[in-house]
């Protein structure tokens, strides 16, 4: 193989790579929530567990993807602003006592992540713009849907 060749395939994967690193992550809710706005602010506080209840009543539950896989990369810089570690201390201390309806379930997929949000009345979730299917609700964050400019969830 000449390395030109290995020069250009090196390249390519550099730019997919990097393209992969920047989704763009939206806030989900389930329908039921009829929630159609949240400031960044009252999200974070959601992403700490710090929101126990919406104003109907029902008690809040965020639908992540493990904090330190690479999907999470963008939401715990952004969100979280804290150590991967910290945020699996939080993620702890949130649930505590709460087995019943936890603050904060982790998922293992988008695809499970979108269906656990569909089906747990009360619950948002933080997911990959493609992964949305329409058993869910998007909601901005800070007026603005994700692929907007100034998005605070934004993958660049």
């Amino acid at each position: 193989m000449s390395t030109g060749r290995i020069v250009l395939i090196a390249l390519v994967l550099m730019a997919t790579s990097g393209v992969a690193a920047a989704k763009d992550i939206a806030l989900i809710a389930n329908k039921e929530n009829h929630l159609d706005g949240m400031t960044a602010p009252d999200l974070v506080k959601v992403c700490k567990g710090q929101t126990n209840r919406w104003a109907n009543g029902k008690p809040v539950t965020l639908v992540i993807r493990d904090p330190g896989s690479s999907e999470m990369k963008l939401v715990v810089q952004r969100l979280y602003e804290m150590p991967i570690d910290d945020v699996i201390a939080l993620i702890a201390s949130a649930n505590h006592n709460r087995q019943s309806h936890p603050a904060i379930v982790v998922v293992d997929s988008d695809e499970a992540l979108v269906k656990r949000v569909e089906t747990t009345s009360g619950s948002v979730g933080l997911v990959d713009v493609y992964a949305i299917t329409g058993g869910v609700s998007v909601v901005k964050v800070g007026g603005k849907l994700p692929l907007e400019p100034g998005y605070v969830l934004h993958g660049n």
